[in-house]
């Protein structure tokens, strides 16, 4: 190390004064205080701000805070650690790095915190499902007062992947297939995780996750290559991103992908070009764990150092785990000097960060082990967990009012190995969640069970574990009740990082069980538990009630109850549509229409597959309500508007039935001709309100025709002149009400269509 370090300080002396010259107009833009510590230090203590190592285990934190650990922190060669969390053993850490080491600078303490730290919440695809950002922004910032109290200053979310292909394990972890739905999700969690203020000391730096493309891996198979076009990229899958960036995120993460060959952790137009560039983020960038060194597999680098390189001049600030940035990246500048520029901007931009988290000023502000003790699993953060995940649930079918069930139940057999699956209801993220914390479905229809209402139990046969024994059992009891409550789907371990799967169907364990407690006769409602879409159509054709779950957190068991029973009714949709059989797989109904768009008529040659329906098993924001709703006439306040004018759509909304309860309105926006063929439906605003039974109320939305632009280059988007169709309805297969709107003149915008808010409310 020493001798590479005396190479560049000779190299320096040789240096062109460009690279120097754009380095301090970059650091200009940091305070007096992070330039003046950039001044003060050495190559090593530069290169230790860059290096995030793992304090411990996913499932042992804390395990690698050896006495040799901490030396390092007093030579100041760490930046940050993940895998650790409590307020008093980080307290210790801080205090090391702050009054041990020569600069005194504080360090980050970091964690997946994805939906909740100790209070889980449904895990983030049904979290979007309930159609409500308001609900992320709640679960964000009881995450964010738990984590900090606990001596956390910075979470890997919100990941906000676009996926439209559920074969990808990750698809359990994001908003799933829409880049409007993803773009509002996205700003809701930014605001819940970091606050108005994120110097106070229950606020947590949030990371936009994972730049860019992660979600569209070839085949659906997990860390793949994004095989997409430009034009994709920018209108798809970077929206979220962009809508992100403006609710004020103080950090990204790169993708483990590559996009038509360039690997995210090492693309500097998308990251120093595009991101910093034209979107003006200025923010921290982190890469993915072990993602620098791993350029080398993707082979655009021979050598760690020509790895650590390529990171850093792409924009890299930081490096998880991979320990490239603080062994090798001093060869590497070495060899070239002019990167000293870019390490130094990447220096400031990671102190500004603690900066902008009053670490500084209050190092020791999130040890406070009192607080700790108080705030978590406290009873309102399970009010809230209880509250959104009844809110999360997807009714998807229904015949004759099958739910809810009431007095009048009887004998109700509860079947299924998931009903008392703890583990599984916290999904694959679960921070400090607990298996005892959790409500099983099980106990939750036990104890929420109306009077009257006797309820049994057989575990059936578990998935992914093909023992049958117990599938005799059910039988036996499902033909002795009243009703079956089927409890099946996947476990936690089949979704998440690294969990694609070739086959969407339920495990054969699973549907076996179905298969046998179906042919007795008896009612059946299928409780659906899943971290993403599945291939269910035998359940559709012969289930009389299927309930999409989801994997829903600590209060899983009361949540269900609350629907089963009737205490609340169901208004969750479907933030990405269920396929028919895994080949129908990536659908999406934004589709462009082809030339030959899909016909049901077979003797048609048309852009379809011959041998299942054109549609998909339940639609992308599908979902039924224990109400019925009827929709008026979609109006526009304006028959045509110019370019930079806003135009108000209305349409009335009412309850025609005797409960009150939620409905979600949506609103698709087609542009029929254009200069670039367009899809066939996108989304473009959404409202979920509270109706009395007979109560009417008209919902607006506030649209700017820059909300139709169409992606020419990063930072230009065209407004063109012509027809816009709307379409208000209950899914994008449920359009109940049409109008039209002339846009009279062209426009240019510099901010990507999908991630342009469309006010709503509704009176």
């Amino acid at each position: 190390m020493k001798r590479s370090i005396k190479k560049i300080l000779a190299a320096m002396l040789c240096a062109g004064m460009t690279a120097v010259a754009s380095a301090q107009e970059g650091l200009e833009a940091h305070s007096q205080r992070v330039r003046g510590l950039v001044s003060q230090m050495t190559l090593e203590e530069k290169l230790g701000q860059l290096t995030q190592a793992a304090g411990g285990r996913s499932m042992s934190l804390n395990s690698r805070l050896t006495p040799d650990e901490l030396d390092r922190v007093r030579r100041g060669e760490v930046g940050s650690y993940l895998h650790v969390a409590g307020a008093e053993p980080l307290e210790e850490l801080q205090r090391v790095a702050v009054e041990e080491s020569r600069l005194g600078i504080p360090l980050l303490f970091a964690m997946d915190v994805v939906h909740g730290y100790r209070t889980l919440f449904p895990v983030p695809i049904g979290m979007a499902a309930s159609w409500d950002p308001n609900d992320w922004t709640v679960a964000a910032r009881i995450s964010a007062e738990e984590a900090t109290a606990s001596g956390l200053h910075w979470t890997f979310a919100p990941m906000i992947d676009i996926a439209r292909d559920p074969r990808w394990g990750r698809i359990v972890e994001g908003a799933g297939a829409d880049p409007y739905l993803g773009a509002r999700m996205a700003e809701a969690q930014v605001r819940g995780y970091q606050g108005e203020n994120l110097a106070a000391r229950n606020t947590l730096l949030a990371t936009a996750k994972h730049f860019g493309a992660y979600g569209v891996p070839l085949g659906g198979r997990d860390y793949g290559t994004a095989d997409i076009s430009e034009r994709s990229l920018h209108e798809i899958y970077l929206p979220p991103f962009h809508a992100a960036t403006r609710a004020g995120a103080g950090s990204m993460m790169t993708a483990f992908n590559d996009i038509a060959g360039v690997p995210s952790t090492a693309n500097e137009h998308l990251i120093d070009g595009v991101l910093r560039g034209v979107w003006e983020f200025d923010g921290l960038m982190l890469s993915d764990w072990n993602a620098i060194a791993e350029l080398i597999n993707h082979g655009i680098a021979s050598t760690r150092a020509e790895a650590g390189a390529l990171a850093l001049r792409a924009g890299v600030d930081m490096d998880m785990t991979s320990g490239v940035f603080g062994r090798e990246l001093a060869e590497a500048i070495a060899s070239d000097p002019s990167l000293l520029a870019d390490l130094d901007l990447a220096v400031a931009r990671i102190l500004t960060a603690k900066e902008r988290l009053g670490l500084f000023d209050a190092p020791y502000a999130y040890h406070d082990a009192g607080r700790e003790a108080s705030a978590l699993l406290t009873p309102d953060s399970r009010a809230e967990a209880r509250r959104i995940a009844a809110r999360s649930m997807v009714l998807l079918r229904n015949e004759n009012e099958a739910l809810p069930l009431n007095e009048g139940a009887g004998r109700i057999a509860v079947i299924g190995a998931l009903a008392e699956d703890a583990m599984t209801q916290l999904g694959s993220w679960r921070a400090r969640g607990q298996a005892e914390d959790v409500v099983t479905i099980l106990d939750g229809l036990r104890e929420n069970a109306p009077a009257g209402v006797q309820v049994e139990y057989s575990a059936g046969a578990a998935p992914g574990n093909e023992d049958r024994s117990g599938i005799a059992d059910a039988v036996e009891l499902a033909a002795r009740s009243d009703h079956v409550l089927l409890v099946i789907g996947e476990p936690y371990s089949l979704s998440g990082e690294a969990r694609s799967r070739s086959d969407l169907r339920l495990p054969q364990s699973q549907r076996a069980l179905a298969r046998a407690v179906l042919e007795t006769g008896t009612p059946v409602t299928v409780l659906l538990v899943t971290g993403r879409p599945l291939a269910i159509p035998d359940l559709a054709d012969r289930a009389d009630a299927i309930l999409n779950t989801w994997m829903l957190g600590v209060e899983a068991g009361n949540a269900v109850a609350d629907v089963v029973f009737g205490a609340v009714s169901p208004a969750g949709r479907l933030p990405v549509s269920f396929p028919r059989t895994t080949g129908a797989v990536p659908f999406t109904y934004s589709e462009n229409p082809a030339g030959r768009p899909a016909h049901p008529d077979l003797d048609r040659d048309t852009n379809r597959y011959i041998d299942q329906p054109i549609t998909p098993l339940y639609a992308f924001g599908h979902g039924l309500s224990y109400a019925r709703f009827e929709y008026g006439e979609l109006s526009v306040s304006a028959a045509s508007a110019g370019p930079d004018e806003t135009v108000i759509l209305s349409v009335p909304v009412t309850n025609t039935s005797g409960r009150a309860a939620d409905e979600v309105v949506q609103l698709y926006m087609r542009d029929p001709v254009a200069s670039i063929a367009r899809p066939r439906l996108e989304l473009r605003g959404f409202e979920r309100i509270t109706l009395e039974p007979g109560e009417t109320r008209t919902v607006r939305f506030e649209f700017r025709p820059a909300q139709a632009a169409i992606f020419r280059a990063p930072g230009i988007w065209d407004v063109e002149a012509g027809r816009l169709d709307f379409h208000a309805g209950a899914a994008s297969d449920d359009l109940r009400a049409s109008a039209s709107l002339e846009i009279g003149g062209t426009a240019q915008t510099s901010v990507p269509a999908a991630a342009i808010a469309t006010p709503g409310s509704s009176e």
